[in-house]
């Protein structure tokens, strides 16, 4: 069994920063990639920014600039800083891991900006 879980979300003012982190453990051979993606009320879930296990990232385009994605390869936890935050990346954040076994995600943690 394949376990995520996530943590650092919260309230937090219009132009303050978060930082979530997302902790894989169980069994599986390596992890591929580890995403976030985040799901706001009344919308689709959404790819926020992915990282494979080489490094290369990849940012939707309405969080370039202001979040950063990493990882730690050797604890298999990867996090996802969030600087400039807005009413907008108000959303539930999902991690994903893609592993040789398969998909996995996470429960989710509630992010609100919000002043």
């Amino acid at each position: 069994q394949v376990q995520l879980v996530e943590s650092g979300g919260g309230l937090v003012q219009p132009g303050g920063s978060l930082r979530l982190s997302c902790a894989a453990s169980g069994s599986f051979a390596s992890i591929l990639v580890m995403a976030w993606y985040r799901q706001a009320p009344g919308k689709q879930r959404e790819l926020v920014a992915a990282i494979t296990s080489g490094g290369t990232t990849n940012y939707a385009d309405s969080v370039k600039g202001r979040f950063t994605i990493s990882r730690d390869n050797a604890k298999n936890t990867a996090y996802l800083q969030m600087n400039s935050l807005k009413p907008e990346d108000t959303a539930v954040y999902y991690c994903k891991m893609r592993a040789p076994g398969g998909e996995y995600w996470g429960q989710g943690t509630q992010v609100n900006v919000s002043s």
